[in-house]
């Protein structure tokens, strides 16, 4: 009777512990619980951890600080840390003509950091826009290069690549006699046009645009010996090439 006793004491002290032990880890869940809310309550609220501060990095010379701050409030007030949404942002950034890359990102606990890249400019494009390096065209305006005395290129966007690779090919052949080009264009018949830096028209046609310009070349020395200013150099011949002379008047209109 002793030792039945004893059992059943042991099985309700056994099942008090079980009954405590769940309490307690019912107690644990909802404090967490309790405590997981009021801190989603709290990054939640807009007047906790605002981003107060704006960190602008990334080599720059044409877009300025605040052309990048006003991009950033155009999106409105901006929120909390944990709130605010950076794509939106980093859209806006984008949209600034000379942006080619831009990364936005959060730094706890108040800060927003902009990273950007910005485009480089080869040449004028259709006396309206720019091309980089690589023949792509962006909304850069040739005011924004007005000191850098760039070589001004005219096509069809499509041409654009085509046309930058032609202007280096065809001013390293001028650079031997000295001279320059100013400006290239292809037209819709795919004719090529040079004007040079000393005002000199160079007519090169649909065909062969190297061999007539390595003509050009070799023939230049021959026609400086003329002794008067040149107008332009039609080259769209077979052999040799149409000489046109300046007036008085347009020699005048260019030194003014």
């Amino acid at each position: 009777m002793v030792n039945a006793l004893t059992r059943i004491q042991e099985t309700v002290n056994l099942e008090r512990q079980q009954w405590a032990g769940l309490v307690f880890l019912t107690a644990v869940i909802l404090l967490m619980v309790t405590g997981f809310v009021r801190v989603i309550d709290w990054m939640s609220d807009e007047q906790q951890l605002p981003l107060s501060q704006l960190v602008i990095e990334g080599a720059r010379t044409q877009v300025s600080d605040q052309q990048v701050r006003d991009a950033v409030l155009s999106v409105g007030t901006l929120k909390s840390f944990m709130l605010q949404d950076v794509n939106s942002i980093q859209a806006n950034i984008e949209a600034l003509p000379w942006v080619k890359h831009v990364a936005v990102r959060k730094q706890w606990p108040n800060t927003l950091k902009v990273h950007i890249t910005e485009y480089q400019a080869r040449a004028i494009w259709n006396g309206q826009k720019l091309l980089t390096p690589d023949g792509e065209i962006f909304d850069g305006t040739p005011a924004d290069v007005a000191g850098q005395d760039l070589v001004s290129l005219h096509g069809m966007p499509e041409s654009a690549k085509e046309v930058l690779a032609a202007s280096e090919t065809l001013n390293a052949q001028l650079n031997r006699i000295g001279l320059s080009i100013q400006a290239l264009s292809l037209n819709e018949r795919r004719s090529w046009r040079i004007v040079t830096r000393s005002g000199i028209r160079i007519e090169l046609g649909r065909e062969a645009r190297e061999e007539r310009l390595a003509r050009f070349v070799h023939l230049y020395p021959e026609i400086q010996q003329q002794q008067t200013p040149i107008a332009y150099v039609d080259l769209r011949y077979d052999t040799g090439a149409a000489v046109g002379w300046k007036t008085e008047t347009e020699e005048t209109t260019s030194q003014d």
